[in-house]
C-alpha cells in the first residue's frame, strides 16, 4: 500500500462511517459492466435525440466531462426523463459479478456504519450488491435520485446531501472510490480516502497505471478491496485488544 506522505492519516481507528462507491469499487473492474452501460447509453441517446451511434457516443462523453455524468447533461440540456434513461442503461447482464464471501466477511468485521454512495440508481445498486451477496450490509444506498440527477459526485453538493441525509461527519468517514476526481472532494471535506484501482479503458484508470506515488488527496490505494478491508478490521481488533498496554502517544499504520 502506498501512502500520500506524513500528512496522510496513519490508520482507520477514527472511522465511524465506511462509504463505498458502487461500480468498479465494490466489484472488480474486470467485470467490465461499463462496457455494457456505455453501449446502452449511446443507444438511448441515439434513439432519444435522433442521432447516429457515433454522434450519440460523442455526446455521451462530452456530457460526462461537462456535467459530471451523461445523465446530468441530458436532463439539463434536453429534459430527458431520468427514470427512462436509468432503466434502459442499467438493464444489463450481471453474470460477470460473482458472489464475494470474503467481502461480506470483511464488511461484517468492520465496526461502524456502511453506505453505498453512487451516481447510479438504487435499483442498479441493489442488483449488484445482491449478486455480491452483501445486500444486507449497508445502512443506506444513496443514489442519483437522492441527488436530483444533476448533482452527481464529485460535486460538493452531492457530498453535502449525502452527509446530511446519512448523518455522516467527514472527519469520521472513509470514502472508497475507483475514480481519483471523486476522492478529491472527499479529501477537501476531511474524509479519509481510499482509491480502489482496477484497470479499464476509462482515462483516469489508464493514467493511474503510470503513477509512481499517490497525489495528496488520496491517502491509501488498494487493488483488492476485500483483503484490504479485512486487514483494516483485523488491525482494529488487535489495537482494541492491546489498547491498555500501548503508550498514549503511539501511532499506527496499516501496512
Amino acid at each position: 500500500m502506498m501512502s500520500a506522505g506524513p500528512e496522510a492519516p496513519c490508520g482507520f481507528d477514527h472511522v465511524e462511517a465506511w462509504v463505498f462507491d458502487l461500480d468498479n469499487t465494490l466489484y472488480p473492474a474486470d467485470c467490465n459492466l461499463f462496457a455494457q452501460i456505455d453501449r446502452r447509453m449511446g443507444e438511448f441517446i441515439a434513439q432519444e435525440l435522433g442521432l447516429n451511434l457515433d454522434e450519440a457516443q460523442a455526446l455521451r462523453q462530452a456530457y460526462y466531462y461537462e456535467h459530471g455524468t451523461t445523465l446530468a447533461g441530458l436532463v439539463r440540456m434536453h429534459g430527458v426523463s431520468p427514470d427512462a434513461f436509468l432503466d434502459y442503461v442499467h438493464d444489463i447482464d450481471l453474470s460477470a459479478v460473482a458472489a464475494a464471501p470474503e467481502l461480506a466477511a470483511a464488511l461484517d468485521a468492520l465496526p461502524g456504519r456502511k453506505f453505498v454512495f453512487t451516481n447510479g440508481s438504487r435499483k442498479h445498486a441493489e442488483r449488484v450488491v445482491e449478486r455480491l451477496g452483501v445486500l444486507g450490509r449497508f445502512e443506506a444506498i444513496f443514489d442519483i435520485h437522492a441527488l436530483e440527477y444533476v448533482h452527481p459526485k464529485p460535486t460538493h453538493e452531492a457530498y453535502r446531501r449525502f452527509m446530511q441525509a446519512c448523518r455522516v461527519t467527514p472527519a469520521e468517514g472513509a470514502m472508497f472510490d475507483d475514480l481519483p476526481h471523486n476522492l478529491k472532494t472527499a479529501h477537501e471535506l476531511g474524509m479519509t480516502t481510499v482509491l480502489v484501482h482496477g484497470l479499464t479503458e476509462h482515462p483516469e484508470h489508464q493514467a493511474i497505471a503510470s503513477w509512481t506515488g499517490l497525489p495528496a488527496h488520496i491517502h491509501h490505494r488498494t487493488d483488492a478491496l476485500a483483503p484490504f478491508l479485512g486487514a483494516i478490521a483485523a488491525s482494529l481488533v488487535k489495537r482494541s485488544d492491546s489498547v491498555q498496554t500501548v503508550p498514549h502517544n503511539a501511532q499506527y499504520c496499516l501496512t
